[in-house]
């Protein structure tokens, strides 16, 4: 599991006097038997001007820090490249405010306990001879591992760095782990306002693409996290629900079981497809606080999409979450959440006898992309504890793709040229044609461009 280039700088570090241990998330992985080629080598007893020029005999080297010696070398390996962030232990003085407040200096005669020391969790602060193939594990990281707990290092060091708040979110979420409770207490006396929003959204990302979302959730409330930071999520937990509908409880438990189930649905996807739908179905309820009523023993949340979409855009806006790959990330999860519950709807409406047009699927898929809205709906249907099947949200997309819109609404038959040709004008009656035309094709009234031509052709006679 560990790549031959990466022993033969180990083995250069030796010849040189010095020792060479893999650290971080790289051995935490390796100690759970989880490949992964993310090196970073710390090295020993070896100063920074003889490290560079060793470094530099083993590949391409970019100094990212050379004022605190950190270095991404270059490896080669059956033809592929690869690189390693190759570093001396690395002292870190507090100086400011936030997580880029400190000073950092190299020091390759650092003890393997203080360097270990400045380590988030326990779990990160093992470290791994590959030439001797032992642990060097001084804060009980292994133990740690095998209870699945996330311990913190030092507390004294831990607050320095209010982003490891968020960093035990996205962790236990991704490996399924507890927090102890002592860490939880440490992390809820951090202030996370010094946080930036490139920062927040890193980890956020990591969260909603875990294995288990809802487990990084419910950690993000129990760690103070959604109050300091997220008050529209926090509120949720305070919000009931419908216990006929909603046997499991409150909005937030909901909302994480429905994470839970949409993290199901999405590995399909394209990166930025999947951050909209798991950004979907996290704020789907968000407008349920502020539009929750119960009256005779009855929830009502009358109007709670619109809400929601207000409440959503705030949330957006803190996280600066826009477009991913030229894909717009934000309007879709804002269209997701206006729209969450119309597939249920739509299919509970049609099986009482009032069929829905296709015009209306046409026109729904010009707002939101129809594949993605069935993804966040079957997830809330799905998203809950009883025996609840997703039969109309099954219908609904049934009927999506019999259409061939899952993706996006139908194209114009009819463009400006077509108009132009009839002996039109250049000006605004040609898009108002072109409009009018396009609205008998979404009808299903136009299907083909000489249809659409026709269309135009009685339009402007008649005017």
């Amino acid at each position: 599991m560990i790549s031959t280039p990466v022993i033969e700088l180990c083995k250069a570090v030796k010849d040189a006097g010095g020792r060479a241990l893999l650290v971080g998330g790289w051995v935490r992985d390796f100690a759970r038997g989880v490949p992964s080629v993310d090196y970073d080598v710390e090295v020993y007893g070896v100063e920074a001007v003889v490290l560079r020029a060793l470094l530099d005999q083993q590949g391409k080297v970019d100094a990212v820090g050379e004022a605190f010696t950190v270095y991404k070398v270059r490896l080669r390996e059956n033809r592929k490249s690869f690189v390693v962030d190759v570093s001396l232990p690395r002292r870190e003085s507090k100086v400011g405010r936030g997580h880029r407040g400190f000073v950092v200096t190299g020091d390759p005669h650092m003890s393997f306990a203080e360097a270990a020391r400045r380590r988030d969790f326990t779990v990160n602060s093992m470290m791994y001879d590959p030439l001797a193939s032992e642990y060097v594990d001084i804060y009980g990281g292994q133990s740690d591992l095998e209870r699945k707990v996330i311990r913190v290092v030092d507390p004294a060091t831990f607050i320095e760095d209010s982003l490891r708040v968020l960093r035990a979110m996205q962790f236990a979420a991704r490996f399924e782990f507890t927090i102890e409770p002592t860490t939880v207490e440490l992390c809820r006396s951090i202030d996370l306002s010094d946080l930036p929003s490139e920062r927040i959204w890193a980890e956020v990302e990591k969260w909603l693409l875990a294995a288990r979302p809802s487990i990084g959730l419910h950690a993000a409330r129990e760690l103070g996290i959604t109050k300091q930071l997220w008050p529209e999520l926090h509120a949720l937990g305070d919000c009931p629900q419908d216990p006929q509908v909603h046997p499991e409880g409150d909005v937030f438990i909901h909302t994480g079981m429905v994470l839970d189930e949409t993290r199901k649905l999405i590995e399909d996807l394209p990166r930025p497809k999947q951050i909209a739908v798991m950004l979907g179905a996290l704020c789907h309820d968000l407008g349920k606080p502020a539009t929750t009523t119960v009256e005779a023993g009855k929830v009502s949340t009358k109007g709670h999409e619109a809400v929601g979409v207000a409440l959503t855009e705030r949330f957006l806006d803190r996280l600066k979450v826009f477009t991913f790959d030229n894909y717009d990330v934000r309007v879709q999860t804002l269209a997701l959440v206006e729209h969450h519950a119309v597939p249920h709807c739509w299919g509970k409406t049609n099986k009482s006898g009032q069929p829905i047009s296709d015009g209306q699927f046409r026109r729904l898929a010009l707002q939101v992309e129809l594949d993605l809205l069935y993804r966040v709906a079957r997830a809330d249907c799905l998203g809950r504890t009883g025996n609840f099947q997703p039969e109309f949200e099954d219908w609904f997309i049934g009927r999506v793709r019999e259409l061939g819109i899952e993706n996006h609404a139908p194209k114009p038959l009819l463009l400006g040229r077509h108009v132009l040709d009839l002996g039109l004008q250049p000006g605004k009656r040609i898009g108002e044609i072109t409009r009018a035309v396009y609205e008998q094709q979404l009808d299903g009234d136009v299907t083909t461009l000489d249809e659409a031509i026709a269309a135009a052709e009685r339009i402007v006679n008649h005017c």
